[in-house]
């Protein structure tokens, strides 16, 4: 048997997030059943000290001489290091992206990958001229509860797919939870629900409706309709729905189809809130978050749009037969040991070991239409950002 291929990564900012990530790269692979791939945290880099590093280290208990750093500049130097994640918030993912990539690094960025879709084209040329590995983090993407569901609507299980319906939402107190200036709602951070949450809901949208197609047929939404709800004490938005129209959906088309296509459409309603909440009383009572119907049944996914833990298939009745006997219901339990990201990672390293520079499960050009669609989505609900963190002027300090 060969020896698993080793990545070695270096941590880019110290926050939550990055603490998340930390602690699962350093678990044992075989908890999760892989033996291809392991993982080791060789640099940690804080932008405003050295001892926040070494701290960050300390508390997640990182194993091995790891480097720490009071500077990016510093960490994208170290030569002990394949590849990076990017931690720091929305705001601040392109120029320290593009950091890593002009020093040759490759890179995990967290989502949203940019502010803007025009900055996630530009990382995404800027990987390919220099033959690097680039990816957005969006780790449910990579759950096996998330392969299981894109599977079962691939094989036709579900028919023709008609509707998607994804939300992910906080109940919170806004105005004592965040104020004016956590980055959860901080217009200088790129603050606002679409952005931070929002992307799990569209996440959900395209991975059933658009990734499930095959390459060539997929095309992004014809007809975008939102609304936006500002949260007062900063612009940010603190509530937004969105509605999509998607010209081509996994499935055959209905019979009779008056123009002979093979395809048909479809709608994702794509929901997110920081004032209600998916999960209103914490026990998952409100169930499910995600709803996915077709003309043979509907999935319905429970937990959190960002880390589910169950899924269950209610298969549709013909006429005639609804409302008789039993229903006809599936339920697959899916367990997590650990926070679950590391499966993103398990995709890094398994993208570096062949040779690739994207990641078939979370391509550049996909990264690229949901930039684009949050970008449309903004711009009808009159959201902009500062100028600095949606320019693609490089390197400009923030």
């Amino acid at each position: 048997m060969s020896s698993p291929y080793t990545v070695r990564w270096g941590i880019l900012a110290t926050g939550l997030i990055a603490d998340l990530f930390v602690k699962d790269l350093i678990l044992d692979p075989s908890t999760r059943n892989v033996s291809d791939v392991k993982h080791e945290v060789r640099a940690v880099a804080s932008s405003s000290s050295v001892d926040r590093a070494k701290k960050f280290i300390q508390d997640c208990k990182v194993p091995g001489g790891c480097a720490a750093y009071g500077s990016y500049e510093e960490l994208v130097k170290d030569k002990s290091v394949d590849i990076i994640y990017v931690a720091t918030p929305h705001s601040h993912h392109y120029q320290n992206t593009m950091l890593c990539l002009e020093a040759s690094k490759h890179v995990l960025c967290e989502k949203a990958f940019t502010t803007n879709a025009a900055q996630a084209k530009k990382l995404n040329e800027t990987a390919k001229a220099k033959n690097l590995f680039l990816m957005e983090a969006v780790w449910t993407r990579f759950f096996p509860l998330s392969l299981h569901v894109r599977k079962f609507i691939e094989d036709g299980n579900l028919g023709a797919v008609h509707r998607v319906m994804a939300d992910n939402s906080f109940g919170d107190n806004v105005e004592e939870k965040y104020g004016t200036s956590h980055r959860m709602i901080n217009m200088d951070l790129a603050g606002g629900c679409l952005l931070d949450l929002g992307i799990y809901s569209l996440t959900w949208i395209f991975q059933s409706l658009y990734h499930t197609l095959p390459p060539q047929s997929r095309q992004p939404p014809s007809k975008i309709a939102s609304a936006i709800t500002p949260y007062h004490a900063t612009g940010a938005d603190e509530m937004t729905s969105i509605i999509l129209t998607f010209p081509s959906a996994p499935g055959p088309a209905p019979p009779g189809t008056p123009d002979g296509s093979a395809t048909h459409p479809a709608h994702g309603i794509a929901l997110t809130n920081l004032r209600v909440a998916t999960d209103p009383d914490g026990h998952n009572t409100a169930r499910p978050s995600i709803r996915i119907q077709g003309t043979k049944g509907e999935i319905q996914i429970d937990g959190p749009a960002f880390r589910p833990r169950s899924w269950r298939v209610i298969y549709a009745k013909a006429e005639g037969e609804k409302g008789k006997g039993e229903p006809t219901v599936e339920i697959h339990d899916c367990e997590i040991p650990g926070q679950g990201m590391f499966w993103e990672a398990d995709e890094c390293a398994r993208c570096l070991r062949d040779g690739k520079i994207e990641s078939e499960g979370m391509g550049w050009e996909e990264s690229v239409v949901i930039m684009e669609v949050m970008d449309e989505v903004r711009r009808q609900g009159g959201i902009k950002y500062p100028e600095a963190i949606e320019s693609l002027e490089y390197p400009l300090k923030l």
